[in-house]
């Protein structure tokens, strides 16, 4: 039927369905609905991992990536539900069930409780056309009110040119000397867009932070409110696809260098390969926290140049410290290292189970509780470990180092002997064992005075009396 061929009144209905409305692409397959995606970034706050949070709202993984990626793992929606002011996913289904039934506007509206002309509105509106006739489909109804709902606003760094050019100078500007001359720094590679920051140089850049950036512009335009963003506003340029504003290549000049945001919950106790739930330190027995008995030990790696390592173990009641020494193994430097081969520098999980339990199976089983460990690799075949020596093995949390307070300061002790920048497999098993012997003889403040050894002692004489006593 031709255009001119249809009455007036429809034509001016079809006018009216179409003000403000943009034209409106082919939707291919249309997109989930909102209440879908919303339940997907919700998962992703709540610390879920992307491929677990797309089969949990039942879309595939690749969309899931697709959407975490696009968005720059920012939810480009809010999380709060909509009022019931518009019509749910849920209500279009029920219309496009009840139209398939053939029941008119009026019933439709009694059932689901709105008024006739919005269901009138949503059949005409809202209809797929694909067809060359109106036909409601719920999925097609929901992806046409979802993009005739947008209402895009320019984002102000695209429209504020002074603005885009102040937060740009401060986040990627060049590193200059005290008298001005331009230090370029190392050659680095074109970015390719991975969230691999630390794997390679990155290019030298004023690198203020986006919340440095915000708050100066306070001080430098006091009167200027046109001068204004949140840093919010900034990680959003940075992050999310098709903002327009600042290229994503620039997330390089952030602290991080991460070129998607990483969800707060997920650096919260994220275990990794190796650290099930059951090995985490809120597991820990809790006599091993407030240090009333002996044989909770925590340990860590004191690391220097060329791959070498000393393992540290120190008792948490008595400071008693114990070195592990960890030479290189057979054929190191002799070829290139070989990727997913043995590990030769002397703390790969098979070398260092060997060398922590020759060295923990000196001391009495009550002695040697639990071990508290960093979150490194080396350890990683803790379970071998505790079923060859009864020692449980329990792991920090990332980035946590004062849940291993009396480690850590040990270390900063080692340090004096051992220090950052040096090649650690010089030394022998008794140099190590001597430098032990030293910190284990200083007497120490919070032992009031006295020494780790002496400490340490009274915890093995008690033991033997207490044999003594039942064997008698």
């Amino acid at each position: 039927m031709k255009t001119s061929e249809v009455p007036e009144g429809m034509r001016r209905q079809w006018r009216a369905d179409r003000a403000l409305r943009p034209a409106m692409r082919s939707p291919g397959r249309p997109q989930p609905s909102r209440a879908v995606q919303r339940q997907f970034w919700r998962l992703i706050a709540a610390g879920v991992t992307t491929a677990e949070a797309a089969l949990a709202v039942g879309v595939s993984v690749p969309v899931g990536s697709r959407w975490f990626r696009h968005a720059g793992g920012m939810p480009p929606l809010t999380l709060t539900e909509p009022t019931g002011r518009y019509l749910s996913f849920e209500e279009r289904e029920e219309i496009a069930i009840l139209r398939a039934q053939g029941r008119g506007v009026r019933s439709i509206a009694r059932t689901l409780g709105r008024d006739p002309g919005t269901i009138s509105r949503e059949s005409r509106r809202n209809a797929a056309t694909r067809s060359g006739k109106l036909e409601y489909r719920a999925t097609v109804a929901q992806w046409k009110a979802q993009e005739a709902a947008k209402r895009p606003k320019t984002a102000k760094l695209v429209a504020n040119l002074r603005l885009r050019d102040y937060v740009q100078d401060r986040l990627s500007g060049k590193v200059t000397g005290p008298d001005g001359t331009p230090v370029e720094g190392p050659v680095t590679p074109t970015w390719k867009g991975l969230n691999k920051p630390r794997r390679q140089d990155r290019r030298w850049a004023t690198s203020w932070s986006p919340e440095q950036i915000s708050h100066r512009l306070k001080l430098d335009f006091p009167d200027d409110e046109s001068m204004r963003i949140s840093h919010e506003a900034i990680y959003q340029a940075l992050f999310i696809e098709g903002r327009g504003a600042l290229k994503r290549e620039l997330v390089a000049c952030l602290r991080t260098g991460r070129a998607l945001r990483q969800p707060r919950e997920r650096s919260r106790n994220k275990p990794g390969g190796h650290v099930g739930a059951e090995v985490v330190i809120s597991q820990r027995p809790a006599e091993a926290a407030d240090r009333a008995v002996p044989g909770h030990w925590e340990g860590d790696l004191v690391i220097g140049t060329g791959r070498s390592a000393i393992g540290t173990l120190v008792e948490r009641r008595s400071r008693a410290t114990i070195l592990v020494h960890l030479p290189r193994l057979d054929g190191w430097g002799e070829h290139p290292p070989v990727k997913n081969g043995p590990a030769l520098g002397g703390y790969g999980a098979v070398a260092m189970n060997a060398a922590l339990a020759a060295a923990i199976t000196t001391l009495p089983q009550q002695l040697r509780k639990t071990i508290t460990w960093d979150r490194g690799k080396e350890l990683s075949g803790h379970a071998a470990f505790t079923l060859e020596t009864g020692t449980k093995v329990f792991f920090a949390d990332p980035h946590s180092p004062w849940q291993r307070p009396t480690n850590e300061n040990t270390n900063g002790l080692l340090r004096q002997y051992f220090p950052k920048g040096t090649d650690l497999s010089r030394w022998s098993a008794d140099d190590l064992e001597a430098v032990a012997h030293t910190l284990n003889n200083r007497p120490r403040k919070t032992l009031g005075w006295k020494t780790p050894a002496e400490v340490f002692g009274e915890a093995l004489q008690s033991l033997k009396q207490a044999g003594v006593a039942t064997t008698g």
